[in-house]
C-alpha cells in the first residue's frame, strides 16, 4: 500500500510539473481537455489489450487509415470516454481561471514548480530500492503511465520521422547485379511474396495445430518452414525489419529506416518489383518503387466498402502472367488476420468454426469465439495462397515461378490477459513472435535457381538452425533471384543446402 501511495504521488507531480512548465491563462485548460482525453483514450487501450504504449506503437496508432480506426471504436470505447474524459471535462469547463498579474502568477507558477519537484523527489526516495529495481528490470512499465506514456513516445516518433525526412535513404547494394543464371534463362520468371499480416504459428494447421486450418496448403507440394522467428510485434517494426539486410539479429532500427529495403537491392540488379497493397501501406520499404493500392473498383465483388478481402490480391494474376517478361518479384501484403475484427477478414463460406465472434470489441465475445474468428481468418489466407500457387502453377510451361509467405508478426488471442499485439519484444510472449513461412517452387524456377528437387524442409530447417527467421529473407530471396552482392550471406540464404552440387545434410 505505501509503495502504491509513493507511485500515485509521483505520477501525479510528474503530470503537474509537465502542465505547470507549458500552461498559461490561455493554455491550461485546451491542455488540460486534450491531456485527459489522451489518458482516458490510452488507459482503454491498455485495460481492453494489454498495450503498452511505446514508440513502436505509437507509430502504428499514427500510420493507421480511417478504415482500421474505425473498427477500433466500440460501444464500451465511448461508454470509457464519457466516463473518464466526459465527466472531469464536464467538471473542467466549470472551472474559472484566475486572472493574476504576471509577477504574481511567476511566484505561484515557481512555487508550484518546486512543490511538485519536492513531491516527487520525497516519493521515489521512499520507495527508492523497490522502485530503482521495478523500473530497471521492467523497463516497460514507463509505457503504462498515461499521458506521459503518449507525450514521450509521439515526440519520439516525431523526432526520428524528422530526422529522416531531412535525409535521403541510404543506398545500399550498389555492387548488385545478375548471377550467371540469368543468362541461362529461357522463360521470364517471378517470385510472389505474400506478406500475411498477424498469422501467429500457433494456429497454423501446417505446424501441427490441433485444427486443420490450413486444409488446402496440405494438399500443395509447399514446404513448411514451421515456427519463424519475427522481426518485431507489429507491422511498423516487423516489415522494415525483415526486408533489411541486419534483421533482427543486429536489430538498429534507425539504421533499417535509414536505408534502402531488398526491393531496392533487386532493382539495382535488374529485377522488376512491384508492390500491392490491401492493408495500410509498405512502411518506406517500396519507397520509389512501383506501388498499387487494392481498390473496390478493381475487384468490386471481393471488397465491402473500402475494404477489400485479400483474394483481390490475386484477382489478375493469370493477366499480369500473360504479359510477364524478363525476371520478376511481386509482393503482395494481405490484410489476412488483422484485428480485432477477424471476422471481416473471410468470406461466410469460410466460417467453418463456430460460434465465431462477429463483434469489433473482442470483450464482447469468449474466447472460443475470438480464436475460433480467428481460425476461420486463418482458413481464408489459406485458400487465397493455395489459389495464387494454382495460378502460378497453371501457368509454369510459359513462366518460371515460386511462391514465399511468412507472416510479419503474431497475435495473442486471449493469453495472459492479452489481446492484439505490439508488446515490447523483449517481453513480448511468443504468440506474438513466432510466425509461420512456407515455400513453393515451379519444377522450371528450381531448375533456373539451381536447387535440387526434392530438397526437404527438414534440410532448410537445419540450415536456419536453432529457429528460421525473419532475418533469412533477405538473403533467400536474393539466394533464389541469384543476385550478386556483398550483402548475401550464403549462412542465411535457406536455399543455399538446396542449390546444385552441395550434398543434403544427413
Amino acid at each position: 500500500w505505501g509503495f502504491g501511495a509513493a507511485m500515485l504521488v509521483l505520477v501525479a507531480a510528474l503530470n503537474t510539473l509537465l502542465l505547470a512548465v507549458a500552461a498559461n491563462r490561455w493554455t491550461v485548460k485546451p491542455l488540460i481537455a486534450v491531456m485527459t482525453i489522451v489518458a482516458a483514450a490510452a488507459s482503454y487501450a491498455i485495460g481492453a489489450y494489454g498495450a503498452y504504449l511505446d514508440p513502436s506503437m505509437l507509430r502504428n496508432v499514427l500510420r493507421t487509415d480511417l478504415t482500421e480506426a474505425r473498427e477500433l471504436v466500440s460501444a464500451q470505447l465511448m461508454l470509457h470516454l464519457a466516463l473518464h474524459a466526459g465527466l472531469p471535462l464536464l467538471l473542467l469547463w466549470r472551472v474559472r481561471v484566475v486572472v493574476r498579474p504576471w509577477l504574481r502568477a511567476a511566484f505561484v507558477r515557481v512555487g508550484l514548480i518546486v512543490a511538485m519537484a519536492a513531491a516527487l523527489v520525497a516519493a521515489v526516495l521512499s520507495v527508492f530500492q523497490p522502485f530503482s529495481a521495478l523500473m530497471r528490470n521492467h523497463k516497460e512499465l514507463r509505457y503504462l503511465i498515461t499521458p506521459a506514456n503518449v507525450l514521450w513516445s509521439a515526440a519520439s516518433v516525431a523526432a526520428a520521422d524528422t530526422r529522416g525526412a531531412v535525409r535521403p535513404r541510404q543506398a545500399i547494394g550498389l555492387d548488385a547485379a545478375p548471377g550467371a543464371s540469368w543468362a541461362q534463362r529461357r522463360k521470364p520468371l517471378v517470385l510472389v511474396l505474400v506478406v500475411g499480416e498477424t498469422a501467429r504459428a500457433a494456429n497454423w494447421g501446417l505446424n501441427g495445430y490441433a485444427r486443420q486450418t490450413t486444409p488446402q496448403l496440405a494438399r500443395l507440394p509447399v514446404v513448411n518452414l514451421g515456427t519463424v522467428a519475427a522481426c518485431g510485434t507489429n507491422t511498423e517494426v516487423s516489415l522494415p525489419c525483415m526486408f533489411a539486410p541486419v534483421g533482427r539479429r543486429d536489430y538498429d532500427e534507425a539504421r533499417i529506416r535509414g536505408q534502402e529495403s531488398l526491393l531496392h537491392v533487386a532493382a539495382r540488379a535488374g529485377v522488376a518489383v512491384r508492390w500491392r497493397d490491401n492493408q495500410s501501406g509498405c512502411k518506406g520499404v517500396c519507397e520509389g518503387l512501383p506501388y498499387e493500392q487494392v481498390s473496390p473498383l478493381d475487384a468490386p465483388e471481393l471488397c465491402r466498402g473500402s475494404r477489400c478481402l485479400d483474394e483481390a490480391l490475386i484477382h489478375d494474376l493469370d493477366r499480369q502472367l500473360d504479359s510477364l517478361q524478363g525476371t520478376q518479384l511481386w509482393v503482395l501484403h494481405m490484410l489476412g488476420n488483422h484485428g480485432p475484427s477477424y471476422f471481416r477478414r473471410y468470406p461466410d463460406a469460410f466460417g467453418q468454426f463456430q460460434p465465431d465472434c462477429r463483434e469489433d470489441d473482442l470483450r464482447l465475445c469468449s474466447l472460443e469465439q475470438v480464436v475460433n474468428a480467428y481460425d476461420n481468418a486463418i482458413l481464408y489466407t489459406d485458400h487465397v495462397l493455395a489459389a495464387a500457387i494454382a495460378k502460378l502453377q497453371a501457368r509454369s510451361r510459359d513462366v518460371d515461378s515460386a511462391l514465399i509467405y511468412v507472416s510479419d508478426h503474431g497475435e495473442s488471442l486471449g493469453e495472459r490477459g492479452l489481446f492484439l499485439h505490439g508488446v515490447p519484444y523483449a517481453i513480448a510472449p511468443t504468440e506474438q513472435t513466432r510466425v509461420p513461412m512456407i515455400f513453393w517452387a515451379s519444377d522450371g524456377f528450381e531448375r533456373s535457381a539451381g536447387l535440387r528437387e526434392g530438397c526437404s524442409a527438414s534440410t532448410l530447417r537445419r540450415h536456419a538452425a536453432p529457429t528460421p527467421a525473419h532475418d533469412h529473407l533477405f538473403h533467400t530471396v536474393l539466394g533464389l533471384l541469384d543476385i550478386r552482392t556483398a550483402l548475401h550471406e550464403p549462412s542465411l540464404d535457406l536455399v543455399e543446402p538446396c542449390k546444385d552440387g552441395r550434398p543434403s545434410p544427413q
